[in-house]
């Protein structure tokens, strides 16, 4: 029990092999649960709190978490009910706790309200999910229809001119890296001679890559690249630090190949 201000009243986990009562296996037990390359192992959390908090099932093992692992997005809770989180391992290796963390309040911070033993193993290996525990189907229908209905409240609800500043100036910034991301490499491709072409040729070619990749999946798929932006921020970047270090190189030791 938790005091703030979530409450968590008890916790189960599902996963895809029937250790410990069957398909549903509780994490109050210490019980055995085999898992597939990057399976979902499924949480369902009881909780009670006082003001709107998201909540993670976050995996450790010896008392330090697992870092390279896939989460579920939360949405907020509020009032009672039950919540429904999820973790898989990247990478094969043992899971012995479940620590659950809840995030809110203001300002924002997270803190951890429910640990409970557990034995899992992820193997490289694929498994089948096999049939779901009915839990699960019914909290992520839940989590589905809340996080739809979240995106409807947010998209009604008018953008302040801070927020509107802030998105403009961001895609400006994003536009003007691609152009940048582009030009200078290409410039240096064509300007340059000998192995400094070359080199300056493959950011120019990684980025091309990506911007017909994403002109191209977009169009089949407009969802396919909802992040494009930080694609072409990563990028981009990239394109203009390698070009910025081929320069300085070039400067130093000349122009000659």
């Amino acid at each position: 029990m938790c005091s703030t201000p979530s409450t968590l009243a008890s916790i189960t986990g599902a996963a895809p092999i029937r250790y410990c009562e069957g398909y549903a296996a509780l994490l109050r037990t210490l019980c055995l649960a085999k898992l597939g390359s990057q399976q979902q192992f499924w949480v369902r959390i009881e909780y009670q709190t006082d003001e709107p908090v998201r909540l993670w099932a976050r995996p450790y093992r010896e008392g330090v978490q697992i870092k390279q692992t896939m989460t579920n997005a939360s949405s907020a809770y509020t009032a009672s009910g039950q919540a429904l989180a999820w973790f898989a391992l990247l990478e094969p290796g043992d899971v012995d706790e479940v620590r659950i963390v809840a995030g809110g309040e203001h300002p924002y911070r997270e803190w951890e309200v429910a640990r409970r033993h557990v034995t899992l193993r992820w193997t490289d290996q694929r498994m089948a999910e096999g049939v779901r525990p009915q839990w699960v189907t019914d909290l992520l229908q839940a989590e589905q229809t809340r996080q739809r209905e979240d995106a409807q409240r947010r998209a009604s609800t008018p953008a302040s001119v801070a927020e509107v500043g802030l998105f403009s100036g961001f895609m400006l910034f994003i536009l003007a890296l691609l152009l940048a991301g582009l030009d200078v490499p290409i410039w240096a491709a064509l300007k340059w001679r000998g192995g400094w072409r070359i080199a300056a040729a493959i950011p120019a070619a990684v980025m091309l890559f990506i911007v017909l990749r994403i002109v191209f999946d977009t169009a089949r798929d407009p969802t396919s690249h909802n992040l494009w932006p930080f694609a072409i921020l990563q990028f981009g970047t990239g394109a203009l630090l390698v070009i910025g270090v081929l320069r300085w190189a070039r400067r130093r030791w000349g122009p000659q190949s």
